[in-house]
């Protein structure tokens, strides 16, 4: 059993319970330490070869009349952003260095997670409270009271308030009240929130400085900015020219989650957590002590390990057709089988979702999960003899939902098959003889496109971050060309 922290503060506990919630429940674990019995960040998660180190202060600014207001800024910026900051360079030190991380304050229990400190890609987050209010009383034309941030060459310090200069050499990505919920909710899988913090930090080294109102308003430009040819999201202009500088004005986020084309896709997206379900069951039971099997999820060898890669919107996809598998799981013959390939979004990984139908007398042996196992190990051998071109295939076996009284309890393989001898081949071709898994007559291909954005049905079905031109019109609604709604 693997003890955790729950966060000391109560805006610590808030950050712990996003991460676990959201998107990394087992590769998350706040307030670790350091050998020296301090501790090390308020929260530090690690998913392969990503460290994301959190840091999470509050101190209110205060509304005092007879003071002045600059020099009430200067102090909470100094004692909730600037010392914060330091101690995160700090923190990517240590953890470069390679010395050991702890649990608790007593060392007692090391952090369990392995990662190459070398090849490790470190986001440093710096989560600011306390100046909300006094921003949005700051300013009419603050929208949320998100402060203000610029990447720089100098980044000597800003002389307005709420307004934050950091070094785009050694960036630190700033979020505050307002727009940390925002971020870790909309990104909400690894594979997404990875991805935008890698970008922003493409963008600040490429350009001598990148200023936005608040990092919600980056969120909305990043998510409207589709890259068709690198197949991805972008910051800042998608052609090459003689561009140094990009600034990005109040509100684009406001406007952006007010189109039918956002709260559609939210909606659809709701899907889309069946499929985290399935991952924080079997987390739970990692972390409680109580998963059966030899997978090592923690170290990357397992299908849960695979199955959290998977961005947002292709859990929409997988969710969708699994559940359509489930309801169209025949219904004569007491003991059916069905296998259901899906593609992964990782080039050249898929699933085999199996389920079994089978006599209640027959589940209630002792060694029934054995055999499903080893059905579902063949149905993915099969699945690899089918699909050459696999290098990992993931097995997820169930009793068919149909027929099981409720009860759910899944089975997951990891099969790598990237090397594939005549040997193994020939090998899962005689298991499958009996069963003939992807090989029956009734066997149905069929080709789907699943897009990150899905407009409402009563607009055109293509998807505004990869198929909407500068001059079509735009997928929210308002009449106008693409370029001058959100361009």
């Amino acid at each position: 059993m693997t003890e955790k922290s729950n966060g000391v503060t109560a805006t610590e506990r808030l950050l712990a319970e996003f991460c676990e919630r959201s998107f990394l429940k087992l590769w998350s674990y706040p307030n670790p330490y350091k050998d020296d019995g301090h501790e090390l960040c308020d929260l530090l998660a690690v998913f392969g070869n990503y460290v994301f180190i959190f840091f999470d202060r509050k101190n209110e600014l205060p509304e005092v009349s007879d003071k002045d207001p600059q020099v009430l800024w200067d102090r909470w910026k100094r004692n909730v952003i600037d010392r914060q900051i330091k101690t995160a360079h700090g923190a990517e030190r240590y953890i470069r260095s390679g010395r050991p991380i702890f649990l608790n304050a007593k060392l007692e229990k090391q952090f369990p997670i392995v990662f190459d400190c070398d090849k490790a890609v470190i986001h440093k987050i710096v989560i600011a409270h306390g100046a909300m209010e006094a921003c949005e009383r700051a300013s009419p034309q603050n929208i949320y009271g998100s402060l203000a941030i610029s990447y720089s060459d100098t980044a000597k310090g800003s002389p307005h308030p709420f307004h934050i200069e950091l070094d785009r050499h050694n960036p630190v990505h700033l979020f505050d009240s307002h727009n940390m919920p925002i971020v870790l909710q909309e990104l909400d899988t690894v594979s997404d929130f990875s991805t935008y913090l890698d970008e922003k930090v493409r963008a600040v080294s490429v350009f001598d400085y990148l200023s936005y109102c608040g990092e919600e308003d980056l969120l909305g430009h990043y998510l409207l900015s589709y890259d068709a040819a690198r197949k991805r999201h972008v910051i800042g202009p998608k052609e090459k020219g003689q561009i140094n500088g990009v600034m990005i004005g109040e509100g684009e986020w406001h406007d952006f989650v007010r189109t039918e084309l956002y709260k559609n896709t939210k909606n659809e997206n709701r899907i889309s957590y069946f499929w985290d379900e399935l991952i924080q069951r079997t987390c739970q039971n990692s972390l409680d002590g109580t998963l059966g099997g030899d997978c090592d999820i923690l170290r990357g060898e397992s299908a849960i390990y695979e199955m959290v890669k998977e961005p947002r919107f292709m859990r929409r996809g997988l969710a969708e057709k699994m559940l359509t598998a489930v309801e169209r799981f025949p219904e004569t013959g007491d003991f059916t089988r069905q296998v259901t390939f899906l593609p992964s979004f990782e080039p050249n990984v898929g699933y085999v979702l199996l389920q079994l139908r089978t006599p209640d007398a027959f589940r209630a042996e002792p060694d029934y999960r054995g055999k499903r196992l080893t059905l579902l190990e063949i149905a993915c051998g099969a699945a690899k003899n089918k699909f050459p071109q696999l290098v990992k295939v993931i097995g997820i076996g169930i009793d068919a939902p149909k027929f099981s009284g409720g009860t759910v309890a899944e089975d997951f393989i990891l099969m790598p098959c990237k090397a594939w001898t005549d040997e193994m081949k020939t090998h899962y071709k005689e298991l499958n003889r009996e069963w003939n898994f992807f090989g029956t007559p009734a066997l149905r291909q069929f080709t789907d496109r699943v897009t990150q954005f899905v407009p409402p049905p009563r607009l055109s079905r293509r998807s505004s971050s990869s198929k909407v031109g500068r001059n079509d019109p735009c997928p929210c609604g308002s009449g106008k060309k693409y370029k001058k709604c959100h361009g």
